[in-house]
């Protein structure tokens, strides 16, 4: 089995949201980095020298290839993406190996049959 990384920027309070629509998609699981900084095409505001921005947090899942265009799309509709640019990004990369994930194997391996 194949898998996907795909990580997410969301605003933290999407971030519930997100990962509700990405289970109904079929993520079997997440990890949270809460408290992320990022900047964009324009600098951020400052308030008397304090940064005024949302909190951040980057999302991780770990989710098998043939889900994962499935579960991107879900994420970025869950978190507006496409509606505001401000919002959030989410992006996946390849994962040439992973261990530890036997548990998400055997739970996904009817869903993929079945997709496939």
């Amino acid at each position: 089995m194949h898998f996907k990384l795909i990580i997410a920027f969301v605003d933290s309070d999407k971030t519930e949201q997100i990962l509700e629509s990405s289970r109904t998609a079929g993520a079997t699981g997440s990890t949270i980095i809460s408290q992320a900084r990022g900047e964009g095409l324009e600098h951020n505001k400052t308030f008397l020298g304090l940064n005024v921005e949302t909190p951040r947090d980057v999302l991780l899942l770990l989710v098998e290839q043939h889900l994962s265009r499935t579960i991107l799309e879900s994420v970025a509709k869950a978190g507006d993406f496409e509606f505001d640019s401000k919002e959030g990004i989410a992006f996946q990369i390849d994962v040439e190996d992973a261990i530890g994930v036997m548990h998400q194997i055997e739970a996904l391996e009817t869903t993929v049959e079945e997709k496939l």
